[in-house]
């Protein structure tokens, strides 16, 4: 065969290269299926990692709700026992002295002063605590200011407490209902 011969399309150099080509196809294209496999894997990978991350997410608020449901399940009840405790202390406030020494009244006061600290003891245990109000500056978060009354304490610093405020564990429960000093006039 002569060199014209040998690069005229159509003769043995020519069907040579094409079953060079066609032989290295298979490697290529197996090579870019294992490539593609291989893509296909990391992302499955990834979406598999995503998908833990979230149920461990879900799982961490269903916990969080769960023990806020637990600790503050008894806020609506709180808040009523609480005006039971106000009316207990107003009756104890409202017993003049020479009464409290009166052997008559003895046992009811004494009674009373009872059910007051075990209502207190009560409270303690389910996490309610009173709010400090008085001599304490006024906090938005905490208190609830009524009236300005002039006084010579620092202006913004409570100095009557009408209602007393509850925390519940963490949260208001209740505000303070206070009276707040102001320069006088």
């Amino acid at each position: 065969m002569t060199d014209t011969e040998a690069n005229t399309p159509g003769t043995d150099n020519g069907e040579d290269l094409r079953e060079e080509t066609a032989a290295a196809a298979p490697e290529v294209a197996e090579h870019d299926r294992v490539t593609a496999l291989e893509n296909q894997l990391a992302e499955a990978k990834q979406q598999t990692l995503y998908a833990q991350a979230e149920i461990q997410n879900v799982r961490r608020r269903a916990e969080k709700d769960a023990a806020d449901a637990r600790a503050y399940a008894a806020t609506a009840f709180a808040r009523d026992v609480l005006s039971v405790n106000d009316n207990l202390e107003r009756a104890l406030a409202a017993i003049p002295a020479e009464l409290r020494e009166d052997e008559k009244f003895k046992g009811l006061v004494t009674g009373l002063e009872a059910t007051g600290r075990e209502l207190t003891s009560v409270f303690q245990r389910h996490g309610l605590t009173k709010i400090e109000a008085m001599g304490q500056p006024l906090d938005p978060n905490r208190h609830q200011a009524m009236v300005e009354m002039p006084s010579d304490e620092e202006p913004g610093t409570i100095v009557q407490e009408m209602q007393s405020g509850w925390m519940i564990r963490d949260r208001l429960l209740r505000p303070s209902l206070v009276g707040v000093a102001k320069k006088p006039s």
